[in-house]
């Protein structure tokens, strides 16, 4: 069963509680760095079940997902209240070959594009996080939302990464 947009929404601010966005943000790169450390890029690679993303395919996801936020979140800030569009994971992840993409080059780009992104929110004021878009599928998003949803977004992926590379019990 699909997930409904308010679930979704719902879920990842569930996975954020009351941890500190930008410290979970903070953290996201050294926890996948380390969990990457030693795994051969065939383990990388494999799906773990038929329609689940690989490692490798995740680490695509976050690098486009973080050029996109930090897209939107520069939208809003020069523009607030601008449009902000939706994208389909799956189209892009198809589109984009996330299978073909290498595991630890995804990584570098989305650790790049993440500590651009941190470097700007470290610098804005109470009045500008509360600047604002308006989400194609999800509504008004503030910024303060947004960090928010991030945090929760690599908290979720964070698990299913290692969920992937954990030793199987024998």
């Amino acid at each position: 069963m699909q997930e409904t947009t308010q679930q979704y929404i719902q879920r990842m601010l569930d996975y954020t509680g009351s941890q500190d966005p930008l410290k979970v943000q903070a953290a996201t790169p050294k926890k996948i760095q380390r969990l990457l450390k030693g795994a051969a890029s065939a383990k990388l690679r494999k799906r773990p079940a038929p329609g689940k993303w690989s490692v490798g395919e995740i680490l695509a996801h976050l690098a486009d997902t973080e050029m996109v936020m930090g897209y939107r979140m520069r939208s809003i800030l020069g523009n607030p209240g601008t449009p902000i569009q939706s994208f389909d994971q799956d189209a892009w992840a198809a589109a984009m070959r996330y299978e073909k993409v290498d595991p630890r080059k995804a990584f570098e780009r989305f650790s790049a594009f993440r500590e651009a992104n941190l470097a700007l929110l470290k610098t804005l004021t109470p009045e500008q996080r509360e600047h604002h878009g308006m989400h194609s599928e999800r509504g008004k998003e503030t910024i303060t939302h947004v960090t928010r949803m991030i945090a929760g977004h690599d908290i979720n992926h964070l698990g299913q990464i290692e969920r992937i590379l954990a030793p199987r019990k024998k």
